[in-house]
Protein backbone atom coordinates (compact mmCIF):
# COMPACT_ATOMS: atom_id res chain seq x y z
CA UNK A 1 0.00 0.00 0.00
CA UNK A 2 1.36 3.43 -1.09
CA UNK A 3 2.67 5.93 1.30
CA UNK A 4 0.43 9.10 1.67
CA UNK A 5 2.06 12.33 0.59
CA UNK A 6 3.32 14.10 3.91
CA UNK A 7 0.74 16.74 4.97
CA UNK A 8 0.89 20.32 3.88
CA UNK A 9 0.56 22.32 7.01
CA UNK A 10 -3.45 24.06 8.26
CA UNK A 11 -2.26 25.81 11.12
CA UNK A 12 -3.99 23.89 13.46
CA UNK A 13 -1.89 24.97 16.54
CA UNK A 14 -0.64 28.51 15.63
CA UNK A 15 -0.56 30.69 18.44
CA UNK A 16 0.12 27.51 20.70
CA UNK A 17 2.92 26.18 23.13
CA UNK A 18 3.33 22.91 23.27
CA UNK A 19 5.53 20.25 25.44
CA UNK A 20 6.57 16.87 24.21
CA UNK A 21 8.24 14.46 26.57
CA UNK A 22 10.79 11.50 25.04
CA UNK A 23 11.00 13.55 21.77
CA UNK A 24 14.60 12.81 21.22
CA UNK A 25 15.59 10.03 17.96
CA UNK A 26 12.88 9.26 15.24
CA UNK A 27 9.86 8.19 16.84
CA UNK A 28 6.62 9.20 17.52
CA UNK A 29 7.17 11.71 20.21
CA UNK A 30 10.30 13.74 17.72
CA UNK A 31 7.43 13.34 14.93
CA UNK A 32 4.98 15.27 17.10
CA UNK A 33 7.15 17.57 17.94
CA UNK A 34 7.55 18.39 14.26
CA UNK A 35 4.63 18.52 13.55
CA UNK A 36 3.36 21.06 16.20
CA UNK A 37 6.16 23.37 15.32
CA UNK A 38 4.90 22.54 11.23
CA UNK A 39 1.34 24.13 12.82
CA UNK A 40 2.53 26.77 14.29
CA UNK A 41 3.36 25.95 17.97
CA UNK A 42 6.03 27.34 20.40
CA UNK A 43 7.80 23.94 20.96
CA UNK A 44 9.44 22.84 23.79
CA UNK A 45 11.00 19.30 23.78
CA UNK A 46 12.22 17.15 26.89
CA UNK A 47 13.83 13.31 27.12
CA UNK A 48 16.82 12.21 29.24
CA UNK A 49 19.34 11.58 26.53
CA UNK A 50 20.48 15.60 26.11
CA UNK A 51 22.99 14.83 22.95
CA UNK A 52 20.07 12.82 21.22
CA UNK A 53 17.53 15.59 22.62
CA UNK A 54 19.83 18.83 21.36
CA UNK A 55 20.06 16.80 17.62
CA UNK A 56 16.25 16.42 17.44
CA UNK A 57 15.80 19.88 18.12
CA UNK A 58 18.29 21.00 15.49
CA UNK A 59 16.81 18.70 12.92
CA UNK A 60 13.10 20.25 13.57
CA UNK A 61 14.17 24.20 13.21
CA UNK A 62 16.32 22.77 10.24
CA UNK A 63 13.37 20.55 8.54
CA UNK A 64 10.38 22.91 9.20
CA UNK A 65 12.63 26.65 8.64
CA UNK A 66 10.47 27.51 12.27
CA UNK A 67 12.65 28.88 15.53
CA UNK A 68 14.90 25.79 16.93
CA UNK A 69 12.85 24.28 20.12
CA UNK A 70 13.91 24.64 23.28
CA UNK A 71 15.32 21.48 25.25
CA UNK A 72 14.94 20.56 28.91
CA UNK A 73 16.53 17.33 29.80
CA UNK A 74 14.25 15.53 32.28
CA UNK A 75 14.09 11.81 34.00
CA UNK A 76 10.11 11.13 33.99
CA UNK A 77 10.96 8.79 36.42
CA UNK A 78 12.15 11.29 38.99
CA UNK A 79 9.48 13.72 40.05
CA UNK A 80 12.00 16.92 40.79
CA UNK A 81 12.95 16.76 37.42
CA UNK A 82 9.14 16.75 35.97
CA UNK A 83 8.46 19.43 38.61
CA UNK A 84 11.78 20.99 36.81
CA UNK A 85 10.55 20.34 33.72
CA UNK A 86 7.40 22.60 34.03
CA UNK A 87 9.00 25.04 35.72
CA UNK A 88 11.21 25.75 32.90
CA UNK A 89 8.33 25.57 30.33
CA UNK A 90 6.57 28.10 32.24
CA UNK A 91 9.10 30.41 32.42
CA UNK A 92 9.77 29.83 28.85
CA UNK A 93 6.30 29.68 27.12
CA UNK A 94 4.75 31.97 29.43
CA UNK A 95 1.61 29.45 29.42
CA UNK A 96 1.37 26.12 28.92
CA UNK A 97 -1.22 24.83 25.99
CA UNK A 98 -0.50 21.43 25.00
CA UNK A 99 1.37 18.64 26.66
CA UNK A 100 1.74 15.00 24.71
CA UNK A 101 2.80 12.70 27.41
CA UNK A 102 4.95 10.47 24.90
CA UNK A 103 7.56 8.61 27.16
CA UNK A 104 7.06 4.97 27.01
CA UNK A 105 9.31 1.78 27.52
CA UNK A 106 8.84 -1.47 25.73
CA UNK A 107 10.93 -4.90 26.80
CA UNK A 108 10.07 -8.64 26.01
CA UNK A 109 9.87 -11.07 28.82
CA UNK A 110 7.01 -13.95 29.54
CA UNK A 111 5.37 -13.46 32.52
CA UNK A 112 7.45 -16.73 34.52
CA UNK A 113 10.62 -14.88 33.49
CA UNK A 114 9.67 -11.59 34.00
CA UNK A 115 11.98 -9.90 36.85
CA UNK A 116 10.45 -7.19 39.66
CA UNK A 117 12.92 -4.97 37.83
CA UNK A 118 11.75 -5.32 34.26
CA UNK A 119 8.15 -4.88 35.28
CA UNK A 120 8.65 -1.76 37.59
CA UNK A 121 11.01 -0.22 35.50
CA UNK A 122 8.25 -0.84 32.25
CA UNK A 123 5.52 0.87 34.06
CA UNK A 124 7.91 3.51 36.04
CA UNK A 125 8.46 4.56 32.65
CA UNK A 126 4.95 4.18 30.30
CA UNK A 127 2.57 4.59 32.86
CA UNK A 128 3.56 6.68 36.32
CA UNK A 129 5.35 9.17 33.73
CA UNK A 130 2.13 9.68 33.06
CA UNK A 131 0.75 10.61 36.26
CA UNK A 132 3.92 12.35 37.42
CA UNK A 133 3.87 14.98 34.41
CA UNK A 134 -0.03 15.16 34.40
CA UNK A 135 0.25 16.06 38.11
CA UNK A 136 2.55 18.86 37.96
CA UNK A 137 1.22 20.39 34.68
CA UNK A 138 -2.91 20.15 35.54
CA UNK A 139 -2.58 22.97 38.21
CA UNK A 140 -1.22 25.48 35.73
CA UNK A 141 -3.79 24.42 33.41
CA UNK A 142 -6.31 24.78 35.77
CA UNK A 143 -5.38 28.44 36.76
CA UNK A 144 -5.61 29.20 32.66
CA UNK A 145 -9.23 27.11 32.31
CA UNK A 146 -7.69 25.88 29.30
CA UNK A 147 -5.35 23.68 28.34
CA UNK A 148 -5.03 19.92 26.26
CA UNK A 149 -2.85 16.47 27.52
CA UNK A 150 -2.37 13.92 24.99
CA UNK A 151 -1.22 10.63 26.25
CA UNK A 152 0.07 7.93 24.32
CA UNK A 153 -0.80 4.62 24.76
CA UNK A 154 -1.22 1.39 22.58
CA UNK A 155 -3.63 -1.12 20.94
CA UNK A 156 -1.77 -3.37 23.72
CA UNK A 157 -4.12 -2.11 25.95
CA UNK A 158 -6.73 -4.00 24.30
CA UNK A 159 -5.11 -6.61 23.20
CA UNK A 160 -3.18 -9.62 24.13
CA UNK A 161 0.73 -10.16 22.46
CA UNK A 162 3.16 -12.53 24.13
CA UNK A 163 5.84 -11.77 26.03
CA UNK A 164 4.39 -7.91 26.55
CA UNK A 165 2.86 -8.57 29.47
CA UNK A 166 4.55 -5.48 31.45
CA UNK A 167 3.81 -3.26 28.44
CA UNK A 168 0.22 -3.90 27.78
CA UNK A 169 -0.45 -3.38 31.65
CA UNK A 170 1.08 -0.38 31.81
CA UNK A 171 -0.50 1.10 28.19
CA UNK A 172 -3.86 -0.28 29.69
CA UNK A 173 -3.32 1.85 32.85
CA UNK A 174 -2.86 4.93 30.59
CA UNK A 175 -5.98 4.39 29.01
CA UNK A 176 -7.66 4.22 32.58
CA UNK A 177 -5.67 7.10 34.03
CA UNK A 178 -6.64 9.06 30.82
CA UNK A 179 -10.67 8.29 31.62
CA UNK A 180 -10.27 9.05 34.96
CA UNK A 181 -8.37 12.15 34.62
CA UNK A 182 -10.26 13.38 32.16
CA UNK A 183 -13.52 13.45 33.93
CA UNK A 184 -11.89 15.47 36.68
CA UNK A 185 -10.13 17.96 34.27
CA UNK A 186 -13.21 18.86 32.70
CA UNK A 187 -14.89 20.87 35.15
CA UNK A 188 -11.62 23.40 34.77
CA UNK A 189 -11.83 23.70 31.00
CA UNK A 190 -9.10 21.35 30.00
CA UNK A 191 -9.38 17.96 27.74
CA UNK A 192 -7.38 14.90 28.50
CA UNK A 193 -7.38 12.51 25.56
CA UNK A 194 -5.20 9.55 24.29
CA UNK A 195 -3.65 7.83 21.17
CA UNK A 196 -3.20 3.82 20.65
CA UNK A 197 -0.89 3.55 17.81
CA UNK A 198 -0.77 0.09 16.92
CA UNK A 199 3.11 -0.41 14.78
CA UNK A 200 4.53 3.08 13.67
CA UNK A 201 7.92 2.23 11.44
CA UNK A 202 11.21 3.84 12.70
CA UNK A 203 14.45 3.63 12.57
CA UNK A 204 14.66 2.54 17.07
CA UNK A 205 11.85 0.07 16.24
CA UNK A 206 13.60 -1.43 13.53
CA UNK A 207 16.66 -1.98 15.52
CA UNK A 208 15.03 -3.51 18.24
CA UNK A 209 12.75 -5.62 16.33
CA UNK A 210 13.08 -8.40 14.68
CA UNK A 211 12.21 -8.81 10.69
CA UNK A 212 9.80 -11.48 11.51
CA UNK A 213 7.52 -9.64 14.15
CA UNK A 214 8.07 -6.57 11.65
CA UNK A 215 6.74 -8.29 9.00
CA UNK A 216 3.73 -10.05 10.73
CA UNK A 217 2.34 -7.64 12.47
CA UNK A 218 2.73 -5.44 9.59
CA UNK A 219 0.77 -8.24 7.43
CA UNK A 220 -2.14 -7.51 10.45
CA UNK A 221 -2.78 -3.71 8.94
CA UNK A 222 -5.64 -3.38 6.59
CA UNK A 223 -3.13 -1.26 4.24
CA UNK A 224 -0.58 -4.23 4.49
CA UNK A 225 2.05 -1.45 5.94
CA UNK A 226 3.04 -0.41 9.67
CA UNK A 227 2.08 3.82 10.04
CA UNK A 228 4.45 6.34 9.86
CA UNK A 229 5.27 8.18 12.78
CA UNK A 230 3.87 11.09 11.63
CA UNK A 231 0.38 9.34 10.26
CA UNK A 232 0.19 9.18 14.59
CA UNK A 233 1.45 12.43 15.15
CA UNK A 234 -1.34 13.30 13.19
CA UNK A 235 -3.75 12.32 15.23
CA UNK A 236 -2.18 13.47 18.66
CA UNK A 237 -2.38 16.96 16.65
CA UNK A 238 -5.76 16.95 16.03
CA UNK A 239 -6.69 15.95 19.62
CA UNK A 240 -4.61 18.88 20.80
CA UNK A 241 -6.49 21.20 18.26
CA UNK A 242 -8.99 23.26 18.67
CA UNK A 243 -10.58 20.71 16.05
CA UNK A 244 -11.37 18.28 18.48
CA UNK A 245 -12.99 20.35 21.40
CA UNK A 246 -15.97 18.00 22.44
CA UNK A 247 -13.64 15.26 23.13
CA UNK A 248 -12.47 14.01 26.26
CA UNK A 249 -11.21 10.96 28.24
CA UNK A 250 -11.09 9.26 25.06
CA UNK A 251 -8.81 6.77 23.36
CA UNK A 252 -8.35 7.05 19.71
CA UNK A 253 -7.11 3.73 18.09
CA UNK A 254 -4.30 4.75 15.08
CA UNK A 255 -4.70 1.35 13.65
CA UNK A 256 -6.57 -0.95 10.95
CA UNK A 257 -5.72 -3.64 12.70
CA UNK A 258 -8.12 -6.63 11.17
CA UNK A 259 -7.17 -9.50 13.98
Amino acid sequence: MTIPAYPEPRGLLKGKTVVVTAAAGTGIGFSAAKRAAEEGATVLISDFHERRLGEAADRIAAETGTPRPTTFVCDVTAQDQVDALHAAALAELGRIDVLINNAGLGGEADVVDMTDDQWSRVLDVTLNSVFRMSRAFLPTMYAQKSGVIVNNASVLGWRAQKGQAHYAAAKAGVMAFTRCSAVEAAEHGVRINAVAPSIAMHAFLAKVTTDDLLAELSAKEAFGRPAEVWEVANVMLFLASDLSSYMTGEIVSVSSQRA
